[in-house]
């Protein structure tokens, strides 16, 4: 079996971005489900983001939606709860390719990321290529040799340390990307659910200037259409603009609010 080379998100993100290209724009993928994982996955969008941080998804899930996506033309990265070598040994192993890492505050945790996903002496990944899915149970040649072009590794700018060292983390050898999540940013700012403040756009405004300025990637979380629009306009180039549970939602709200009758209301919808 061949091994599976050009297929990862950074190579994607080289082909489209550039004088030549485009942004890619992609959601997220949260219900646990593969159902709805391969639903998106034929979407058209270029990516999603298969996520465990905040979605009850554990390795068997995962593995169902890496499943019921494969095939489709979309690339899908999938984040870990925590920035753990433990972690991303299980997820690489488990054929994952691209990863997002949340919550990396400093170049020295955006170089343990890293090294969670090289093998020795380059990094700590621990060897089970005969056991992995990643490898296809050995039956992919070289794999321990060339696993390193089968990965890519984003990292996630999301509080206000990370901010101050995002020089440094894009300096890092190995972070392909980064992507800044305005909420916890927000957050760590004392500006909680207040993405959309004048600061915490500064913020993401410097991080993307500081990717341009590194010749890395930079992408960003926005659903509001405006603000997708303002980061795109300000060199974003990959973004998240939805994610599946939000979507059924707010979908299912609409329907509700339409046909079903309110208290003290004779018609459906109305208030």
């Amino acid at each position: 079996m061949p091994l599976p080379l050009g297929n990862t998100f950074r190579d994607a993100l080289a082909k489209q971005t550039g004088k030549a290209g485009r942004p890619l724009a992609g959601m997220w993928v949260c219900s646990g489900s593969p159902l709805i994982a391969e639903l998106c996955a034929g979407s058209g969008l270029d990516w999603l983001l298969v996520d465990a941080e905040h979605s009850p998804n554990g390795l068997e899930s995962i593995l169902a939606q890496l499943q019921a996506i494969h095939g489709y033309p979309v690339h899908t990265l999938v984040r870990p709860p925590v920035n753990d070598t433990v972690m991303i040994k299980q997820y690489l192993d488990l054929g994952v390719q691209n990863l997002l890492i949340p919550m990396v505050n400093s170049a020295a945790e955006a170089e343990a990321a890293v090294a969670a996903t090289r093998y020795p002496p380059q990094g700590v990944r621990g060897v089970g290529s005969a056991l992995a899915r990643a490898a296809r149970w050995n039956r992919v040649p070289d794999y321990l040799a060339r696993a390193v072009e089968t990965i890519s590794v984003t990292v996630q700018v999301e509080s206000t340390a990370a901010v101050e060292s995002v020089g440094d983390i894009l300096k890092v050898d190995g972070v392909d990307a980064i992507f800044v999540g305005p909420s916890d940013l927000a957050a760590s700012m004392g500006l909680l659910g207040q993405q959309e403040h004048p600061e915490v756009r500064a913020a993401v405004e410097h991080c993307l200037a500081a990717a341009r300025e590194a010749g890395k990637p930079a992408g960003v979380n926005a659903f509001n259409p405006d603000t997708a629009q303002h980061y795109l306009d300000k060199g974003a180039d990959f973004i998240l603009v939805g994610a599946d549970v939000a979507l059924l939602a707010r979908g299912s709200e609409a329907l509700a609010a339409k046909y079903v009758p309110r208290p003290g209301s004779e018609t459906p919808g109305s208030y």
